[in-house]
């Protein structure tokens, strides 16, 4: 299986309703598919090897993608709010491709000798002419290169085949299970993974898909309100300023409303369940390596955590709920045995969506195909997944290993606090000290002492924050993954300084 088969069966299926856009001006499921042919032999004339995406998202991503997958050759979305010198690292790894980019970055493809289109052009070129002829597609061979955001490290290219894509697909959505007039707004860049496992989601089950290219509160739901949006999906720092913001928050078609990225703080969700009782809630756990979802916290996982006195049940929300079809979830220990429910370890998972490979490097698995995510956390005794961050974040004061994580979600719930970040600095008593960067909410002024009594009343006094330190915002990526890198270096230039 592979992605020009899951388009061609939306082309056979539903091929006259609207797929990619807007209402009135949107692609239909036949349309997209004669425009990914066209597009793939502009692909094939061009003698490109890769198609570079370097644009806002947009009708022109899905194009692209399909384009791309017709004519044998990878995407490759690449941040478009990067740096000329990071661009100019990626670019070079990518000499023979075709560019699909804005205006402003043909300046560094030129630089780099890549030809390049506007998404206007793009558009204006695989919309219209004769039908071209149909192309067979290897299962096997790479579909998308998504570059790793950098948060921690410097960016890889995670290669995901069609088969792992398709097998995301497969094991998630029930063909042509949408409604006529369901539609999904995405609020996530191309390069993220979430934007291309929602086109192809989407499309199979028939949903029309809708993109915010800049997300402010009150446009995106204006949005939601005009076109009648059925599902979408926010990143929590979106739902977060959705749930606070002034706007009107009438949703009237609003029918599931899904997240995912980075962790989701029990408040906020909490806010968002009872503001909107009637929508159905997902979380939804992944990462690039595993063509997106690997967990799901369900609609029914979410009221009843909210319902339930049981703290376990509730604790819940908290959650990335449980493994999707055709996935496997094991917790280990750093000896690679399986932990047992309560114990926090490694998360590593398996499976045909599973990809772990990197391009240039190969596959990242053992020898029974299990991909360590670099993730921690535990499962509980009903199978459900907690995540407790990534072990490069692991602050270790006085022998004890702790998750910033475990902290951040106690100081989220204090009122006066928008945002936050804990990170581990040097100190010659006790190997590391805990601090924690605040943002207050509008309106509101931390108390650092008042602050740290909160924790206290939470946690054990070791996981107390040592200092508080209140800052105007948090450095977050455009899909709201803190960058803690810029946390910690940020707060050693303030305090040197």
């Amino acid at each position: 299986m592979n992605l020009t088969m899951l388009l061609e069966m939306a082309a056979d299926g539903f091929g006259e309703r609207v797929v990619v856009g807007k209402r009135a001006t949107g692609l239909t499921a036949a349309g997209l598919k004669q425009a990914a042919m066209r597009g793939a032999d502009e692909i094939a004339r061009a003698g490109a090897d890769a198609v570079v995406y370097l644009a806002v998202n947009g009708p022109a991503f899905p194009v692209a993608m399909f384009a791309a997958a017709y004519a044998g050759v990878p995407l490759v979305p690449l941040n478009y709010r990067l740096g000329a010198e990071q661009l100019d690292g990626l670019l070079a790894k990518h000499p023979g491709a075709l560019a699909i980019a804005d205006a402003a970055a043909h300046s560094i493809l030129g630089k780099h000798g890549v030809r390049a289109l506007t998404t206007e052009d793009w558009l204006a070129a695989t919309t219209a002419g004769p039908a071209p002829e149909e192309r067979f597609v290897d299962s096997d061979a790479p579909a998308v290169v998504i570059y790793t955001s950098g948060t921690t490290s410097a960016p890889k290219g995670v290669l995901l085949r069609h088969d792992n894509l398709a097998s995301y697909v497969l094991g998630s959505v029930d063909f042509g299970s949408a409604d006529a007039d369901q539609a999904a707004l995405v609020s996530v860049p191309p390069y993220h993974i979430a934007a291309v496992a929602n086109v192809i989601t989407n499309l199979y089950a028939g949903r029309r898909a809708i993109v915010l290219e800049r997300f402010e509160p009150a446009e995106w739901l204006g949005l939601v309100r005009d076109e009648g949006v059925t599902n979408a999906l926010v990143v929590p720092t979106m739902l977060a300023r959705i749930v606070d913001s002034g706007a009107d928050k009438a949703v009237p078609a609003l029918r599931s409303l899904a997240y995912g990225g980075a962790p989701m703080p029990t408040s906020v969700i909490a806010r968002a369940l009872e503001l909107w009782p009637d929508v159905d809630f997902v979380n939804a756990y992944g990462l690039t390596e595993t063509s997106s979802t690997v967990c799901v916290l369900t609609p029914d996982d979410h009221r009843s955590a909210l319902a339930n006195p049981d703290p376990s049940v509730r604790a819940r929300l908290g959650s990335v709920g449980r493994p999707v079809p055709g996935v496997q979830v094991q917790v280990r220990d750093m000896d690679d045995r399986a932990l047992p429910p309560g114990h926090r370890g490694r998360i590593c998972v398996r499976g045909a969506q599973v990809s772990a490979e990197y391009d240039g490097i190969g596959r990242l698995v053992d020898g029974d195909g299990w991909f360590d995510t670099r993730d921690e956390g535990y499962l509980d005794g009903e199978g459900y997944l907690f995540i407790g961050g990534r072990r490069d974040d692991t602050i270790i004061r006085g022998a004890e290993n702790i998750a910033p994580a475990e902290i951040e979600d106690v100081i989220y719930r204090h009122p006066s606090i928008a945002d936050a970040a804990v990170i581990g600095v040097p100190d010659e008593e006790w190997g590391q000290r805990i601090v924690a960067v605040v943002v207050p909410r509008d309106g509101h002024r931390v108390d650092g002492q008042e602050l740290r009594e909160f924790v206290r009343g939470t946690l054990r006094s070791s996981k107390t924050p040592d200092e508080i330190a209140v800052w105007d915002e948090m450095p977050r990526t455009e899909t709201g993954k803190l960058v803690r890198r810029e946390v910690v270096a940020r707060y050693r230039r303030e305090t040197v300084s």
